[in-house]
């Protein structure tokens, strides 16, 4: 065995016992070091506490508010079934070929059609969602397509 290969022996150490004399080199004070908020049983400091300052979250001015009866929806634009060439979609089918993008309500929120950027919509599709816009509607009937409500 060289000096550059040297291994630590396999030691198993205790835990510390904290408070057990002077002698254990965590006596007395049990490593808490003297007085203050720390070193009292129960003395933990929440991680927002700012020292008495006035916190953050009441700094920090309210702005508008979250309308809890907002329904989500997973979006899908007439666009993007242009350019693949299915012409018959359901909710399945667009979860497969990746086109339905996701929101904070994940899986389990109801799909939307829109009509975003597509003036030039010419494709013949059917097509079974929870939900369309008016022109999303408007713009798969108009190419002879059927657009159904599920």
């Amino acid at each position: 065995m060289k000096l550059h290969n040297l291994e630590r022996p396999n030691i198993k150490k205790g835990k510390k016992r904290l408070g057990k004399g002077q002698g254990s080199g965590f006596g007395k004070t049990a490593g808490k070091g003297h007085k203050g908020q720390k070193s009292r049983s129960g003395g933990n400091i929440p991680a927002w506490f700012e020292g008495g300052q006035m916190p953050l979250q009441r700094r920090v001015p309210k702005r508008g508010f979250t309308n809890i009866f907002k329904k989500q929806f997973r979006i899908v634009n007439l666009n993007d079934l242009q350019e693949v060439e299915v012409s018959d979609f359901d909710i399945e089918k667009l979860e497969k070929l990746n086109l339905i993008r996701t929101t904070r309500a994940g899986e389990i929120a109801p799909v939307k059609i829109l009509a975003d950027k597509a003036e030039v919509f010419t494709k013949k599709i059917t097509i079974k969602a929870n939900a369309f816009s008016k022109t999303a509607k408007e713009l798969i009937e108009k190419q002879g397509g059927i657009a159904e409500v599920i």
